[in-house]
C-alpha cells in the first residue's frame, strides 16, 4: 500500500507540473516598456508650451505635472514628432475624470485655439476614469455604449484613422481588447508606439487598441485638460526613424 501511495502521489505531482507549464506556455507575453535605454529622454516643464489654458491650469512639482482641468484645452510639446515611442503615467484625482494624449496634432489645429476648446486634429489616446460612464448616463439619460474607460484610440475632428477592432458601435473608435485601466486615484501606465501612421496603445503592460493609416502623421503631442484634476509623470519619448 505504501508503494502504491507514493506512486499515485508522484503521478499527481507530475500532472500538476504539466498543467502549470501548459498554462504558462499559453500566456501572452507582456511588453512593459519603461522608457529607459538608448534614445529615450524625459520631457519636463521646458519641453512643453501652454496653448489655451489659464496660468494655473498646468503646474509642475518635483517632476509631476498637475492639470486642474479648467479651462478645457491642451498643453503641447515644443517639438513636433513623426515616428516615436512614448510612455506616460497618469491618474485622475477624482472619480469620473476625463483626459487624454493627442498624437500628431498639426500647427493649424492649435493656432488661435480659444479657451474651452480642443484641437480639431490629432489621434486621441483616451484617459477616462471608470466612474465617467455612470456620470455620463446620469447626466445625459443615455447609455454610454460609444466609449470605454480602458483606453480608446480614435481620430479627432479632421484627422483620419482606420481603427483596429473591436470597434465602437459607429466604427470610429478602437475599443480595448482587455479591461486593464485602474480607477482614481491609482496610477496607470501607457505605452504608445506611433510609426508611419500606425498607432498602438499598451495599458499597464498589455497592448489593447490602436489604428492605422493616420492622416496627418506628424505633429505635436498634447496633454488634455477636460474638466477634472489629473496628474502626469514619467513622460518619456524616443524618436524613431
Amino acid at each position: 500500500m505504501r508503494r502504491a501511495f507514493f506512486t499515485i502521489g508522484a503521478l499527481f505531482a507530475l500532472v500538476v507540473v504539466v498543467l502549470l507549464r501548459s498554462t504558462l506556455a499559453h500566456e501572452r507575453p507582456r511588453a512593459f516598456i519603461d522608457g529607459v535605454g538608448p534614445g529615450w529622454r524625459t520631457l519636463g516643464e521646458n519641453d512643453f508650451a501652454d496653448v489655451n489654458g489659464d496660468p494655473d491650469t498646468w503646474k509642475w512639482t518635483n517632476g509631476v505635472l498637475l492639470c486642474s482641468g479648467k479651462p478645457i484645452g491642451v498643453l503641447r510639446t515644443r517639438q513636433e514628432f513623426a515616428n516615436l515611442e512614448m510612455v506616460v503615467e497618469w491618474r485622475h484625482l477624482r472619480p469620473a475624470g476625463n483626459s487624454g494624449v493627442f498624437v500628431w496634432v498639426p500647427d493649424e489645429a492649435l493656432a488661435q485655439l480659444k479657451p474651452d476648446a480642443l484641437p480639431e486634429h490629432g489621434i486621441e489616446v483616451q484617459m477616462l476614469d471608470h466612474g465617467y460612464r455612470e456620470q455620463y448616463e446620469r447626466q445625459s439619460g443615455q447609455k454610454g455604449t460609444w466609449f470605454t474607460t480602458n483606453g480608446d484610440v480614435f481620430a479627432v475632428g479632421k484627422s483620419k484613422l482606420i481603427p483596429f477592432p473591436p470597434l465602437s458601435p459607429d466604427g470610429s473608435r478602437s475599443f480595448p481588447r482587455k479591461e486593464l485601466g485602474r480607477g482614481a486615484p491609482e496610477w496607470n501606465h501607457y505605452y504608445v508606439r506611433a510609426i508611419n501612421g500606425e498607432l498602438r496603445l499598451w495599458v499597464n503592460g498589455e497592448e489593447v487598441s490602436g489604428g492605422s493609416s493616420a492622416v496627418p502623421r506628424t505633429g505635436y503631442l498634447c496633454l488634455e485638460s477636460e474638466g477634472s484634476p489629473v496628474e502626469f509623470k514619467e513622460i518619456r519619448v524616443r524618436e524613431l526613424p
